[in-house]
């Protein structure tokens, strides 16, 4: 039995990497789904396990979060915002700061995957009107929600799940990871800018004020009023998942808005493939192959609670496996990191999904999104931007995470 569970380990994570398998359609999460099911179908999991393998309260954040964006989304607010960065600065320079502050502003409270698909259709639209070519933009658009959701517990999937298994308090990880993220966001203007200087374009007439999009005053009302709500839960003693769940159940009370519609917007792909990951890895747990590494790697002095081993780490599984795979993966295996690790890995592998195209969900996200609207994100485009930004990034959370006593460097 082991060695079929570590067929399907193996299997899985090799097209986590790859991304699919040739001559199939099947995508990441249908290969993680397959493989849970043919786990259950070989007796290596038993239905209960399965339940039991399931983090619910992670799940239950990224449900909530992305209930809270489909109340933003109905509004009109991210195509106003896209559109509105389109049109309104003058000079590029500016147009990319602004790309840069609302990406990375968004994505620290309503999670970067969900900012990033409302947001780059409407953005191509924009420049493209304006004969601007969108995709410096775009790679900024991905970089700056890769670094502004590393900010906070709920700005992506992978600090979500850290945040619950660590039971971290919201504002004490913005303490510990909002200065390398505001610095990343930084480091992404500079470096996009550095990198297509002479190559934006010009404006074509003056930027418009966002007209063309209808926003929903009273909708966005609710929506933000219910944010400022999460907030204040989160410094309560409310678990974060009951929290979240309650705004959410208060976005699905509507009279203009269906619930259908609502719950149409929800990535369940996206739940799909972390329910589906944590079964696999549960079945691999229950091997003890990941115990008796664990304890192979103390011995060694080779765990990841110093930085010397945490920073290759996290930089090789984000552009392989992907960040949250990875982060899935480190913590079944790893039972009881330390808090200070906790928050390297999770701005970490965060900083480090930059490095090339298909290092996080944004960023493929924003390349297909990209794509149906007619504007083409290649590899080496992103590269070129992906490579510096992250390395730069990286290096100051390094010496951030080290110098505030977080973590030790060797």
């Amino acid at each position: 039995m082991t060695a079929s569970i570590l067929a399907l380990f193996t299997a899985t994570y090799l097209g986590m990497a790859v991304g699919r398998f040739p001559g199939l359609r099947v995508d990441r999460t249908g290969i993680a789904l397959v493989a849970a099911i043919l786990l259950l179908g070989i007796g290596a999991l038993t239905s209960e396990q399965v339940v039991e393998a399931i983090d619910f309260p992670t799940i239950f954040i990224l449900f909530g979060l992305m209930v809270l964006s489909a109340q933003y989304a109905a509004s009109g607010f991210y195509d106003w915002c896209a559109l509105r960065v389109a049109r309104a600065a003058r000079s590029p320079a500016r147009l990319l700061a602004v790309t840069v502050l609302v990406a990375g502003g968004l994505s620290a409270l309503l999670a970067n995957d969900v900012v990033v698909f409302a947001m780059t259709p409407m953005l191509c639209v924009g420049l493209t009107a304006r004969r601007l070519d969108p995709r410096p933009y775009l790679i900024a658009l991905a970089g700056a929600a890769n670094a502004g959701s590393a900010a906070t517990v709920i700005g992506n999937p992978q600090n979500i799940l850290i945040g619950q298994i660590g039971h971290l308090d919201f504002w004490r990880f913005v303490t510990a990871c909002g200065v390398p993220a505001l610095v990343g966001l930084g480091v992404v203007y500079a470096v996009v800018w550095f990198a297509w200087r002479g190559h934006f374009g010009l404006p074509d007439g003056d930027g418009g004020d966002g007209e063309g999009v209808e926003l929903d005053r009273p909708q966005l009302a609710k929506a933000v009023v219910a944010t400022l709500v999460l907030l204040v839960l989160f410094t309560t003693a409310v678990p974060q998942e009951t929290g979240v769940l309650l705004v959410a159940g208060a976005m699905l009370v509507s009279r203009r808005l269906a619930t259908r519609n609502m719950l149409g917007m929800v990535d369940w792909h996206l739940l799909v493939l972390f329910a589906a990951l944590f079964a696999v890895n549960h079945a691999l747990g229950l091997t003890g192959l990941p115990a008796e590494m664990v304890g192979w790697l103390e011995r060694e002095g080779w765990l990841p609670d110093r930085l010397a081993v945490m920073t290759p780490l996290a930089l090789v599984a984000s552009n392989s496996i992907g960040n949250v795979p990875a982060v899935i993966l480190l913590l079944k295996a790893w039972p009881g990191p330390p808090e200070g690790a906790l928050y390297g890995l999770a701005v970490l592998s965060t900083l480090a999904g930059n490095l090339l195209l298909p290092g996080s969900l944004a960023n493929i996200i924003v390349a297909e999104r990209a794509q149906a609207a007619g504007v083409r994100l290649g590899f080496l485009d992103h590269a070129r931007c992906g490579v510096p930004m992250t390395i730069l990034s990286m290096v100051f959370a390094v010496l951030w995470l080290w110098g505030m006593g977080w973590m030790r460097l060797s």
